[in-house]
């Protein structure tokens, strides 16, 4: 499967991105704030693959869920390139009857089988998740 975008610069460290067929992101160095970071984006990207991949195992087991939301940090080394070497994503799942159990399948099937950002990234990935009743 190959996947292309486009990143065209805009003005001093502003750049455009667009995906084949999908929407414009605006990246921005983190000190202007008028976009996103690029390693924000990888991080928000992160987050976004595996939340597809656990609510739609989520609702494939009929669970009653009603809010979800990823909290997710990232610290990067000091040294350049400043990768991400420690990644957390805090799952919260809001809900009736909400199988903890399920929750953890959910999750460590995304992380291990089907997220492929999880996969592409050198870094090592941890997570926790909370169920809130609704």
């Amino acid at each position: 499967m190959n996947i292309s975008a486009q990143v065209t610069w805009i003005k001093d460290l502003q750049f455009v991105g667009c995906p084949e067929g999908g929407p414009a992101v605006v990246m921005d160095s983190p000190d202007s704030g008028s976009g996103a970071s690029p390693m924000a984006l990888m991080l928000m990207g992160t987050a976004g693959c595996t939340a597809i991949d656990v609510i739609s195992i989520l609702k494939k087991k009929r669970m009653a869920v009603t809010g979800f939301k990823l909290n997710v940090s990232g610290t990067r080394s000091e040294k350049h390139p400043q990768r991400y070497t420690d990644i957390h994503i805090e799952y919260v799942i809001c809900g009736t009857d909400i199988k903890p159990e399920g929750v953890r399948k959910a999750i460590d099937l995304s992380e291990t089988k089907y997220c492929g950002a999880m996969a592409s990234l050198n870094a090592r990935i941890t997570s926790s998740f909370r169920i809130e009743t609704s």
